[in-house]
């Protein structure tokens, strides 16, 4: 086994997952086959039921794990599909471990961190690498060094060191370097502590990567190089880029390939990374500004949309444009008509659960309807598209959801049937990937060039059926269905330059070499 340890120094969203999926690229790019793990200190036993104000987006992947958001920065980096292997939290583990031992799995020996629990750890990563066929995994772990819920996990590394030998595992630290605008200067020290906290669990860095908001100076990066015990070259420069899809570039400049080849004994050769260059170049480009309403109710924190931000962007990419993305909280709608929404050049509701700012995404909806707005539905922004649609134009002033009001008489949007009686809310709803079978003559069917899909699913409600013929009839169109017709999975307005809505989350598939059709027919439909 080959595996490289990804850590964070200093304080934690300093960008891991990214550097993890920069390293991921620059050796796919070498023609290496790697698998990516993330392991969290957190006791929930998924994301799943976490507010994403706490954790950002929960990223499902096609097997329907509810997974952390650094599982799409994998996924988007390497254009490669994760699963239920790639994601776990300490709840999930130590929920095995008390299923194991209420088994009786123990024999009536005592429970502990070590060995227990560093063993499951070994043993996750052991499946993880064997069940890909990995030349190499990268395994990431989340928080920051020192933090006494990842202490087992480092203890594991610590241990898998020792089992397969240190020229088989290279531990790569990411550190911030902060800069104090008082004085003017960087301050290393932090990172000194860092790396030496690191080593009191018995590792020492490989590579540390050095984050900082501005231009790293040389003499800088040689002080951190010396004062951590490390080679000059050892040491990363990842100042903060205009786009995250630079840092494999600048990673590969800095030769992490080689340094990485040369760790592991493998041949080394010149990194093309063209597929990078394209894009950066796309980006650049990229000139003409085109504003989107992101009308939603965690606006307060881009992390809770961070797949949706990410496809839509890229999908501007394609046509060499500069998405900007305007958060509107739909909270503001409600108190007051916001203007701003008449200056944007297309509006998206993206998911979401429970009532709060519903009825501003319904006069969001309401705007891009009669005004002929470009409007994209996610999940959420489906249902509230026919709920608009069911009060505006059929008259049903009481339209809404039975999520939203239970004991509704018009509840076009009700609960699945096998949801109903469930009485816990963790790794249930409807996750993963379902094929979904798409009407033809549609603007779906133009949309995708397909009668028969695959989107992810991350939900519990559903267009009620019953309400189909009279919707039908007026205009609200159900473009694509389950295999059995019984579900709703794409709806559209007829005569509407561009009004489409999913219950899927499109964001979750879509790539920034290859986004998602529904956010390129979306851009086209706002360039035209």
């Amino acid at each position: 086994m080959k595996l490289i340890f990804v850590t964070g120094g200093v304080l934690s969203g300093i960008g891991k997952g990214i550097a993890a999926a920069s390293i991921w690229a620059i050796l796919k790019d070498s023609g290496k086959k790697v698998f990516c793990q993330k392991f969290d200190g957190y006791l929930n036993v998924d994301p799943g039921t976490m507010s994403p104000f706490q954790h950002g987006e929960v990223f499902v992947t096609d097997d329907g794990a509810e997974t952390d958001l650094d599982i799409g920065h994998y996924e988007r980096f390497l254009d490669t599909d994760m699963n239920k292997f790639s994601s776990f939290t300490s709840g999930k583990l130590y929920e095995e471990i008390i299923q194991k031992e209420r088994r009786w799995d123990y024999l009536g020996g005592t429970v502990q961190i070590v060995p227990h629990l560093t063993d499951l750890v070994k043993e996750k990563i052991k499946n993880g690498y064997e069940t890909s066929d990995a030349d190499i995994s990268i395994i990431e772990i989340g928080g920051t060094v020192g933090d006494m819920e990842n202490e087992y996990l480092l203890e594991s590394a610590r241990q898998l060191q020792h089992e397969l030998g240190r020229e088989n595992v290279l531990f790569c630290h990411v550190v911030l370097l902060p800069f104090l605008c008082a004085s003017k200067e960087f301050k290393s020290k932090p990172i000194q502590f860092s790396v030496r906290t690191l080593m009191g669990y018995g590792l020492s860095p490989d590579l540390l990567i050095v984050r900082a908001d501005e231009m790293i100076p040389q003499e800088m990066m040689q002080k951190i190089a010396s004062t951590c015990g490390m080679k000059d070259d050892e040491v990363i420069a990842a100042p903060t880029l205009s786009s995250i899809y630079e840092v494999p570039l600048s990673f590969s400049e800095q030769q992490i390939g080689e340094k990485i080849a040369e760790k592991f004994h493998f041949p080394t050769k010149m990194w093309a990374m063209q597929d990078w260059k394209k894009l950066i170049a796309n980006i650049d480009a990229s000139k003409e500004i085109i504003q989107i309403g992101m009308v939603g109710k965690y606006v307060g924190l881009e992390d809770a949309y961070y797949s949706l931000n990410a496809g839509l962007k890229a999908a501007g990419f394609a046509y060499q444009k500069k998405v900007e993305i305007i958060f509107i909280e739909a909270e503001d709608i409600e108190k007051e008509w916001v203007e701003i929404l008449e200056t944007l050049d297309g509006i998206c509701i993206p998911g979401g659960f429970w009532n709060r700012g519903i009825e501003g995404m319904i006069l969001a909806a309401h705007y891009a309807r009669t005004n002929m707005v470009p409007y994209l539905g996610i999940c959420l922004g489906s249902q509230i598209m026919a709920i608009e649609f069911a009060r505006n134009v059929l008259g049903m002033k009481d339209a809404s959801s039975e999520e939203f009001t239970p004991e509704g008489k018009k509840n076009i949007i009700h609960i699945m049937d096998h949801q109903k009686w469930l009485t816990t809310k963790g790794w249930n709803m409807r996750l993963g990937a379902y094929p979904c079978i798409i009407r033809p003559w549609t603007l779906a069917e133009k949309i995708y060039r397909s009668l028969e899909i695959s989107e992810r699913h991350r939900h519990r409600f559903e267009f009620d059926p019953v309400y189909r013929e009279p919707m039908e009839k007026a205009g609200f169109i159900v473009s694509a269905t389950s295999p059995d017709a019984l579900l709703a999975e794409i709806v559209e307005i007829k005569d509407h330059p561009y009004m489409i809505a999913t219950q899927a989350h499109p964001e979750l598939i879509s790539r920034p070499h290859k986004p998602h059709p529904l956010f390129l027919g979306f851009l086209q439909a706002m360039i035209l």
